[in-house]
């Protein structure tokens, strides 16, 4: 025992340390002894506390303690968003998905990208599917489905939580996600009026040697390349409107299923505002989660 001034209030204190042992040593067993004198040394030059700073130390270690395993039991953990998001073709979806991943860090999910995916990986349900689209046919909702679920319960999804890209598509598939338990926080669409979608599809035009994709109205091309510019097949006024009939018919069904989930975005505003407005929806339920996980 010998005495030594606390580190915390300079009052002297009663401290018990061990004395560093120099004993001869031989060459099998230097390592050993090497590392027993450094723990020694550690130890001599460990702070010293009086009584009263030694329970508060103790207390902050136990502190800090509850803190970790807490957090490794996971009760400070957020739950992760689900969200879906859906809009006509020319509204500018892909982009706004961009957006919200790059924000919130969901696992964004495009049935049609998971279709393909599945096929090429040959897993069960991709063999199925390629069976179905090798003879013309279309691939039935209930290998869809599994698809999806199966990616839903993937661990990066749990623990980030998903945006669903334009899926479900109809009512049948709506229907068979429900029954899955499938259900989202959010139902983001975006709604822009057909007129302008026709404008916006069938002005496109494509450089088939750079690959960039320009609009006669809102992104001319410059004038020296615009003799070269083609449109695409699908990028006419009538095959345009053959596809928006066929969206409001199967996304009217879809939303009958999320009336409590639905939210509308303007479409028309420009690509910042658009993402502002579902940015301000996403944030607030973010903030209504992290206000019930606190209390």
């Amino acid at each position: 025992m010998h005495s030594v001034n606390c580190s915390s209030c300079s009052q002297a204190t009663l401290v018990q340390r061990r004395r560093v042992q120099h004993r001869p040593v031989t060459s099998i067993h230097t390592a050993a002894l090497t590392a027993r004198r450094q723990s020694q040394q550690e130890e001599q030059r460990k702070p010293s506390y009086c009584l009263t700073h030694r329970r508060r130390a103790s207390t902050v270690r136990c502190s800090r303690l509850q803190h970790t395993v807490a957090s490794s039991n996971g009760s400070h953990s957020q739950e992760p968003m689900r969200v879906m998001i859906s809009g006509a073709p020319a509204t500018g979806k892909g982009t706004q998905c961009s957006r919200i991943v790059e924000k919130f860090g969901l696992v964004h999910i495009s049935a049609g990208d998971l279709l393909r995916a599945e096929v090429a990986a040959g897993t069960p349900a991709g063999k199925e599917a390629a069976s179905y689209m090798d003879s013309g046919n279309l691939v039935p909702n209930s290998v869809v489905v599994e698809m999806v679920v199966n990616r839903l319960e993937q661990p990066d999804v749990q623990e980030h939580g998903w945006l669903l890209d334009g899926y479900p598509r109809s009512g049948d598939q709506a229907e068979a996600i429900v029954q899955k338990g499938i259900k989202p926080d959010l139902f983001v669409l975006i709604s822009v009026p057909d007129e302008d979608l026709v404008d916006r599809v069938a002005g496109r035009r494509l450089d088939p040697e750079t690959g960039d994709i320009y609009h006669m109205k809102h992104k001319p091309p410059p004038q020296d390349i615009e003799h070269r510019l083609i449109q695409r097949s699908d990028d006419t006024a009538e095959k345009v409107k053959t596809r928006l009939h066929n969206h409001h018919s199967n996304v009217d069904a879809v939303l009958g299923y999320y009336q409590d989930q639905l939210v509308e975005v303007d479409g028309t505003q420009s690509m910042d505002d658009v993402f502002s407005a579902i940015d301000e929806h996403l944030s607030k339920l973010s903030e209504s989660r992290s206000h019930a996980l606190a209390a």
